[in-house]
């Protein structure tokens, strides 16, 4: 079998360390009444696991030759291959609810390709993915921490965030050039239900924290005032790291709200 050489446009790095891949396994747990989406199968290193655990997997796989390769690597009723971009990948059409996410995202796309997956997230009952370990600690930041930014209140409001172990360069063929981590995500519809617009909570989100050393009252200045900030229970005087996803779902809800009625 010829050897497949990795394409940087598709930020490929293949996972060869067979302790590594252990762990990943034991992490996700793979059952036979399982059906999981894997993005970025590769040479089917995860897939293989999953599959011998009697799952069903639809593998998303952007690279043609990868593609073509895969059913021939690991021979499956179970296995079912789109050649395809995940960014563009409607899930939706494997109509199949508690769907498990699994994969090893480019780093280069992997925070859209995350928030592609948490618009689809009533759909999927969890998601275990590799990222970049600068990432993932930005993901499960809290507030205060230096890390807490935009991304961490994004999905605090979404799901629960919980790394698990840092990878190393050298699991990976070619290596990058960086520490990758391994983390879990659990999509939480409950919290996402709380938020009344998300274009408005996004859109206030953005805003503050492309000012993040300004104190609210100056970030919001035209959106929300001193004193309907603090009838929310928060002190205007805060910067935005300071605050939870809880806070900011309330200064979102108020400003969706009053626009709403401003519109009418």
């Amino acid at each position: 079998m010829n050897e497949h050489r990795p394409r940087k446009r598709y930020g490929q790095h293949f996972l060869h360390d067979a302790n590594v891949l252990n762990r990943l396994v034991a992490a996700i747990r793979p059952q036979a009444s399982d059906h999981f989406v894997e993005i970025g199968p590769g040479q089917g290193a995860l897939t293989g696991p999953l599959l011998g655990s009697g799952a069903r997997v639809d593998a998303i796989e952007i690279d043609r030759d990868l593609a073509g390769a895969l059913p021939s690597r690991l021979p499956s009723t179970r296995l079912q291959v789109y050649q395809a971009d995940a960014l563009k990948f409607d899930f939706g059409q494997l109509a199949d609810a508690g769907l498990r996410l699994v994969g090893n995202l480019p780093y280069n796309i992997s925070t859209p390709l995350l928030f592609h997956a948490l618009a689809s997230g009533t759909l999927f009952r969890d998601i275990h993915v590799m990222l970049q370990k600068e990432v993932v600690d930005r993901m499960a930041a809290t507030p205060g921490s230096r890390d807490y930014g935009r991304l961490s209140v994004a999905l605090a409001a979404r799901c629960q965030v919980e790394p698990l172990f840092t990878i190393r360069p050298g699991s990976f063929s070619p290596p990058p050039k960086v520490d990758s981590a391994f983390v879990r995500v659990t999509p939480a519809p409950e919290r996402l239900a709380l938020i009344d617009s998300q274009a408005h909570f996004d859109r206030l989100l953005a805003r503050v924290f492309s000012m993040r050393r300004k104190q609210l009252v100056n970030s919001l200045k035209g959106i929300c005032s001193a004193a309907r900030i603090a009838a929310l229970g928060i002190d205007p005087q805060n910067r935005p790291e300071t605050l939870t996803a809880d806070d900011f779902v309330r200064l979102a809800n108020d400003y969706a709200q009053r626009g709403l009625q401003d519109a009418e």
